[in-house]
């Protein structure tokens, strides 16, 4: 047993971290670069944030594999608070871009070329993220630089446990799964539901009514979006949808997980949607912090080296502003306020349903 009261510096294994900056331009015969130092650290400080980023997502992972997750435990609770604190580190992220900023083009340059072949693009943690979150190789931009392990690319044991990673479920496809699981649209709960509608393909009363309040709540010039809503949540596919926009309208989640995705915004305000609802926003708040993120890298990476070659032999800017336009991960969830109507003219759900949308159940 270790009877030596615990140090600060020794628990925090400080001799290590701050023995970690090692700057090639202070090592002979370069000239010492004072501003490669910074460099180092806010890269070290970014590593140390997406390991915990990863910490919170397995354990956020973990949750959603279980078949039933139970609304009246803390799981759900765990999982909405877990994602909140990643976003409070992405937000943090995007600070420390501000204080890379202090650094001049001509500060950069005196050390920049040292790092060669070496670049952000190899961080295998920031891939891994991105991979749990449920970016999927084939809709990454320029997806062949991703699989290589030639210079510039990732070591082999680094491609490795990427691609190991990307074999297993992602959060976007376990909470697909577990919104298709949501039991509120059993026939029993609808049977007393009166709709005015006719039955048509959506196939229930509830979308019924609801899909003629949306088209009643569209504007001329917003017609066509009744043609999207049919695609979105009812996989109708419509000539007038090109394939190329079938992608954006919905490319990730079910046509089921859509419909309860919406059905949750639309009633949030009832006990038992209440987490569930702040879970789907938090993940729409985490792709606007990717966002965020890449577009200031970008900013960041003109104004340094302009249109220059990345010195990981990437495009440089030219990538960056890809990777911005096309890695959205959660794009379907975001686009669900397009479908939103007003409060006031939400349907009414039946008595049935709603004594189940409560925490306590007699």
């Amino acid at each position: 047993m270790n009877t030596e009261n615990m140090y600060y510096g020794t628990y925090l294994h400080l001799d290590k971290i701050l023995q970690s900056q090692q700057p090639v331009s202070f090592q002979p015969p370069n000239t010492p670069a004072h501003d490669e130092m910074l460099f180092i650290i806010i890269h070290q400080a970014y590593e140390l944030w997406f390991k915990q980023i990863l910490f919170e997502l397995d354990y956020v992972g973990a949750v959603f594999s279980r078949e039933k997750i139970n609304d009246n435990s803390e799981d759900l609770n765990l999982v909405r608070h877990r994602l909140q604190r990643v976003i409070r580190i992405m937000e943090l992220l995007n600070q420390q871009v501000g204080i890379l900023d202090t650094m001049t083009p001509l500060d950069f340059l005196e050390f920049r070329n040292l790092l060669t072949p070496s670049s952000g693009f190899q961080s295998m943690q920031f891939r891994l993220i991105e991979a749990k979150l449920g970016l999927t190789l084939e809709k990454r931009h320029h997806a062949d630089y991703y699989k290589r392990t030639n210079e510039g690319g990732f070591t082999q044991e680094d491609y490795t446990t990427i691609t190991q990673t990307e074999d297993h479920l992602s959060i976007l496809q376990l909470v697909n799964n577990w919104l298709e699981r949501m039991p509120f649209f059993e026939h029993f709960f609808w049977q007393e539901y009166a709709s005015k509608e006719e039955a048509n393909s959506t196939a229930h009363p509830f979308w019924n009514e609801y899909r003629n309040r949306y088209r009643n709540s569209l504007t001329p010039r917003e017609a066509g979006k009744l043609n999207d809503f049919e695609y979105v949540f009812f996989e109708q596919h419509h000539s007038s949808i090109h394939p190329e926009q079938a992608a954006l309208l919905r490319s990730s989640f079910s046509a089921k997980a859509m419909r309860a995705a919406l059905f949750i915004m639309l009633y949030r305000d009832f006990p038992v949607f209440q987490t569930s609802y702040q879970i789907l926003d938090t993940l729409i708040e985490i792709d606007h912090l990717l966002s965020n993120w890449r577009h200031k890298h970008l900013i960041m990476v003109r104004r340094m080296i302009g249109m220059r070659v990345g010195t990981g032999n990437t495009s440089g800017a030219g990538y960056l502003e890809g990777a911005l336009n096309k890695h959205y991960i959660f794009r379907d969830l975001t686009g669900l306020s397009s479908y939103l109507i007003e409060r006031k003219s939400l349907p009414h759900l039946p008595t049935s349903l709603i004594q189940h949308l409560g925490f306590s159940i007699q």
